[in-house]
């Protein structure tokens, strides 16, 4: 069977996501603005990755504490936490540095 791009387009009718189903269709909660509702989109993901930072963290040294004082011995489950925590910390580094850039250049917008 092979698949044709009519067949692919045709499958994304067949969605039970809501959301998905919404956004294929333009279809927006009534009384709202789509730009409110795409900032406030943007805004819960980042506030989601910052706390999903602190808790990667937090689940270091906590690692970290339990290695320090004997109960555990693996080390492996420190060197995951290490590296999830660093990984987390680097993402919400550069997406702060991108929102930074992003808002540099609309302060330079002449009006």
């Amino acid at each position: 069977m092979t698949i044709t791009a009519a067949n692919d387009i045709n499958s994304l009718y067949h969605i039970s996501s809501d959301a998905v189903k919404n956004t294929l269709h333009g279809n927006s909660t009534e009384g709202t603005d789509q730009s409110e509702n795409l900032f406030g989109t943007l805004l819960n993901a980042a506030v989601s990755n910052i706390n999903d930072t602190n808790a990667a963290i937090s689940d270091k040294e906590n690692e970290e504490l339990k290695w320090a004082m004997g109960i555990s011995e693996n080390t492996h489950d420190l060197t995951v936490a290490v590296g999830k925590a660093e990984t987390a910390l680097n993402y919400t580094v550069a997406l702060r540095d991108k929102l930074l850039d992003a808002y540099k250049e609309i302060m330079q917008i002449q009006i």
